[in-house]
Parts: C-alpha cells; structure tokens; sequence
C-alpha cells in the first residue's frame, strides 16, 4: 500500500553524501541497483506520436501501462480499455484503473506511485526540448538496455568514459587540461566537466563541417533520481551544441527502455550534422550495453570484491548514495520531494537558448 506520512521539515534533512566517510563508504560498496525502485515520480513512458487511437503497452517495474488517445488528450490506464474488469485495480491508479498524465516536452509522462500524489511540478525540467513537442521525428528514437536503469544511469554520469567506449564517435582521451565538477541535491546529480583543447569529436569532422585539429569543450550530465531521467548538454567550440534528452524507463529490474530525443534544432538545415547525430544514439548505445548488460546480473550474484566501481568516479559514487538514501527515505514512508526538480536548470547547464 503506497502512504505518504508525515515527514521532518526539510531542514532536519541530512545530507548523505556530506556524512561520515566511513557510512559513505560503506553505502557505496552496498549498491545493489537491481533492489532501488523509486516510486511517486513522473517517467516518460513514450514520445508523444506513439499515443493513438490504438492502445500501446508499456511498464514501469513490471507495473502494466496502456496509452493511448481521446481525441487529442493522452490517457493511460492499468488495463487495456477493452478489458471490462471493474475490480483488482492497484494502488499505482485511480478507482478507475487510471494514471495521472501530463504531456510535456514532446512525451507522455506517466505517474508512478501514489495517484494522489501527482502534481505538475515534479516533472523535470529539460531547457532545451518545447515544451509543447512536435519535433521532427528524426530527431527521436528508441533503444534498449538489457541492464538494470541506476546501473545504466551511472554509467551515463561518469563523462569520462566516453573517451574510451566511443572513442570513434565523441573522440578520445586527448587534451590539455581537464576539470571536473560535481554538484547535487536530494533529487538529482549533475556533472560538468570542461576540457581545453580536446581532439575534434570524429562525428563533428566528418560530418559537422569542423576542420579544426582541437575543440574547446563543456559537457554536462544532469539526472533526476527518481525519473531515471538525464539530460546531456556538450557546447564544443567550434561546433555545434548536442542537446539530448536520455530516459531510462525500468521496464522491469533488469530491462531499460530509452526513448531518446536529439534536438538538433540549432544546427542548419544543410549541416549532415544536423541529421546525423541523432542516429549517432544506436552506435553509442550498442557501446554501452556491450558493458552494462554483462556487468548488470554481477550483483545479483555473491561477490568477495563489493565495490564493482572506480574509486576514482567521484560522480558515481555519488550516484549510488543518493539513490541509496532515497530508496531508504521512501522505505520509512517518506515520499515528500525536498528539491524542486522542475526549477529551470539552465543555468547550472550552462544553456543559453542556443
């Protein structure tokens, strides 16, 4: 049964990544991912042209959702509407097997949790996508991963891993300088990380018209715990912006569903890049999944080693304890938000509407 209880004003919020070293430690090597689920939080469980008349299935943590459309509004119900059972609904939707939806930033947006705990301003804010959608079907896509979502996420967080894996897409370890930051609340993580001089992505010269032999670049990574949501900024000098959008839905505890979107948008019609990138996404996440999914059933299994990380990914380690201390919170019945997840983060990304 999903309660909300009475929960401590949010001053008497203890942060988790500021506690002892040793408890933060200890929480870190702890991280089983398969056993967070996350609940009272908005996924977006599909790119808006996938709701029609035509009923589609989808899932959160093996929760059943059919969307589908009423005229031009998009609803979602525990059953398929042909299903006549009047009885047996859960206690994810309303008495008349229904969930909360919103329809923002080109996605339909389902509520995991507590109905009555829905509210507009715990979707999170993503700057650079329309609020009302309707962009280019090019720029949209679908991929999956056969891991579990935090373990997919925090490999997402660590940016630096992308030197490595996609090398032949993002380009490789080559710089001058490198600096990285973290920063977080109770309800996301962000990593910025800024590089002087760094080679030339191979995807920008190839198709994105840069002849240059080096590129000033600043790329972010920002996650919403609870969504299993990431935005990626990259502003590459010279070159164009990468604004992507990357969900990943836990359709069950070891399957993800990432319905990505690319807004290209700031790049000229006649830049390949423009086109290009976005399909970039199925290289790349071929690259990721030929690491996550055979690492993914590793803890599930008894291990002497318990780390199964980088002590030097700060990011990631992060990651876990905040997703750990939430999981934790919510246990005891707490599911009130203590940061504002839909407060514009432009600034934080360094988004300047370009």
């Amino acid at each position: 049964m999903l309660e909300t209880r009475d929960v401590p004003p949010a001053d008497d919020y203890v942060d988790p990544v500021s506690s002892d070293p040793k408890a933060f430690a200890a929480m870190v090597n702890s991280w089983v991912p398969h056993d967070i689920v996350l609940k009272d939080a908005w996924f977006p469980l599909a790119h808006g042209f996938a709701a029609t008349e035509k009923p589609v299935r989808r899932a959160v943590y093996s929760q059943p959702y059919f969307l589908w459309r009423e005229g031009d509004v998009a609803v979602a119900a525990e059953f398929h509407p042909s299903d006549r059972l009047t009885s047996g609904k859960s206690a994810y939707s309303n008495a008349a097997g229904r969930y909360p939806v919103i329809e923002k930033y080109g996605y339909i947006w389902c509520w995991f949790g507590n109905p009555d705990n829905a509210a507009p301003e715990h979707v999170p804010s993503i700057p650079y996508l329309p609020e009302e959608g309707g962009l280019p079907v090019h720029m949209l896509g679908t991929v999956r991963f056969d891991c579990t979502a935090p373990l997919s996420l925090e490999n997402l967080i660590d940016l630096t891993h992308a030197d490595f894996l996609h090398a032949d897409v993002v380009g490789d370890e080559k710089m001058d300088k490198e600096t990285v930051e973290v920063f977080h609340d109770s309800e996301s993580i962000t990593m910025v990380r800024t590089c002087v001089n760094k080679s030339v992505a191979p995807i920008m010269k190839w198709f994105g018209g840069v002849r240059a032999d080096v590129q000033q670049v600043r790329q972010v990574i920002r996650i919403y715990l609870r969504s299993h949501a990431a935005i990626a900024y990259g502003r590459f000098s010279p070159g164009d912006n990468v604004q992507l959008f990357h969900p990943c839905v836990p359709e069950t505890r070891d399957r993800t569903r990432l319905d990505y979107t690319m807004n290209t948008s700031n790049v000229k019609k006649t830049n390949p890049f423009r086109y290009i990138m976005p399909k970039a996404s199925y290289k790349v996440s071929r690259q990721d999944s030929s690491m996550t999914s055979p690492q993914s059933p590793r803890y599930m299994n008894p291990e002497k080693r318990k780390d199964l990380h980088s002590p030097l990914d700060e990011a990631g380690q992060k990651y876990r304890v905040l997703m750990l201390a939430l999981a934790e919170r919510q246990a005891r019945g707490d599911y009130a938000y203590r940061d504002n997840v839909s407060a514009d983060c432009s600034e934080l990304i360094g988004y300047d509407g370009t």
